[in-house]
């Protein structure tokens, strides 16, 4: 993941302190950032050139910034590249020593809204963590218990099995390490679905897969659409990697809060004929059946192949983009239990919850991204951000199949 930062964006559409006062949102942090030391520390590479934590505590980046519009119209009118300017970023300098791999930035609209931007190195951890470190921050400023509290122990990559590198997975990601990709500037929009379109278009698809999630809707449904947008390929086969968080995939299971990156990449390839059979239930099936056959095996092959690459001393073999060249789709599905996401469920008062939630991944690269988020409306609402090369984004956002699920668009990239 050393290609990559992570850039999370939480909406809320009421200032929950009246007249805004960042000093005691930095006491309740300090407070909860003893139970986050990676966090505070300093990023430095050990002997053997692979990199580390040095838990120095030298503290999180913490900003001000104020936005000339109301929340209302930033939504409506923003795009991408703005909506990630409410993160506060640099890149990392050749010496690390002084430089924080987390910042976060506090962000006031015109009349009383606020967005919180948190932003971190992707190697440090992953849209999980970052969102349980915000759920923790709130808990803490409201003096309630920790309901997922941080949990630092790698030993559980140590299994026992015999190791296995020789599966699906760890062929795609050999693969994927050599890949090369051409840069293009690339944007993103943002479409948010109602319960109770995503219930309707999943009855549309009952009989060829009754067990379908949203996330499996949404991703056949984006996926068939944005391949209409790319070039003819050669081999009349279209690729999907999926990343799916695998805190719960393997026995025992992974604690929600482990901090760090638990995320499993695995490819689905169809040719021409199924893509274009003319039922996206079809699809929808199709990726259901891949999602669901992710299991322990392929996760615990990907740790071994990983290790497998280290060189001669215990390096481990150069970061490779995992968010391309294919087109990746990315599900939070983990993260609503019940009718309860955690995303949203970080709230300064019971009425005062976010009105959205977005999420980026920076030097994203190749066909592009889509990320299946939980929505600020319960039930099987979902929110998608999908990131495109420019060119193709104004078409996918006119597409007559997606607009019959009558999407509320807000961030764009076609503005």
């Amino acid at each position: 993941m050393g290609l990559h930062t992570l850039h999370l964006v939480l909406y809320y559409k009421k200032n929950p302190f009246g007249i805004f006062d960042v000093d005691p949102l930095r006491v309740s942090l300090s407070e909860v950032l003893c139970l986050y030391p990676q966090i505070t520390g300093r990023l430095t590479r050990r002997e053997s050139g692979n990199w580390e934590v040095k838990c120095n505590d030298a503290g999180v980046r913490v900003l001000r910034a104020k936005v000339e519009a109301s929340i209302d119209e930033w939504l409506r009118s923003a795009d991408g590249s703005e909506e990630k300017d409410l993160t506060f970023w640099e890149e990392m300098p050749e010496d690390p020593s002084t430089w924080a791999p987390f910042r976060i930035q506090v962000n006031e609209f015109e009349g009383g809204g606020v967005a919180f931007g948190l932003s971190c190195t992707h190697m440090n951890a992953d849209p999980t963590s970052i969102t349980l470190l915000f759920k923790s921050w709130i808990e803490s400023h409201r003096q309630e218990p920790i309901e997922h509290p941080p949990f630092f122990n790698s030993t559980i990559f140590h299994h026992q099995q015999v190791p296995n590198t020789s599966t699906n997975s760890t062929n795609y990601y050999a693969t994927k390490a050599n890949a090369k990709t051409p840069a293009v500037k690339m944007v993103t929009s943002t479409f948010k679905f109602s319960n109770s379109a995503i219930k309707k278009c999943l009855n549309k698809v009952h009989d060829q897969c009754p067990k379908a999630t949203p996330f499996d809707l949404l991703a056949a449904l984006f996926w068939t659409r944005v391949m209409h947008l790319k070039a003819p390929k050669h081999d009349n086969k279209h690729s999907l990697s999926i990343c799916l968080d695998f805190r719960r995939l393997v026995q025992p299971p992974i604690p929600l809060g482990y901090f760090g990156n638990a995320l499993q990449f695995s490819l689905l390839t169809l040719n021409e004929e199924e893509m274009n059979c003319g039922k996206l239930g079809h699809v929808v099936e199709l990726v259901h059946r891949h999602v669901s056959g992710v299991g322990e095996e392929e996760v615990w092959s990907v740790v071994d192949w990983l290790e497998s690459q280290k060189e001669e001393g215990g390096k481990y073999a150069p970061p490779f983009r995992m968010y391309g060249p294919e087109l990746t789709c990315v599900s939070m599905e983990h993260m609503i239990t019940g009718h309860k996401s955690l995303m949203f469920s970080a709230s300064f008062k019971s009425d005062e919850k976010p009105v959205h939630v977005a999420c980026h991944v920076g030097n994203v690269e190749g066909e592009g991204l889509i990320m299946v988020l939980p929505s600020a409306e319960e039930g099987l609402a979902r929110t998608v951000m999908v990131t495109l090369p420019e060119e193709e984004m104004p078409k996918l956002c006119e597409d007559q199949a997606i607009q019959r699920l009558q999407p509320t668009m807000l961030i764009s990239g076609t503005r």
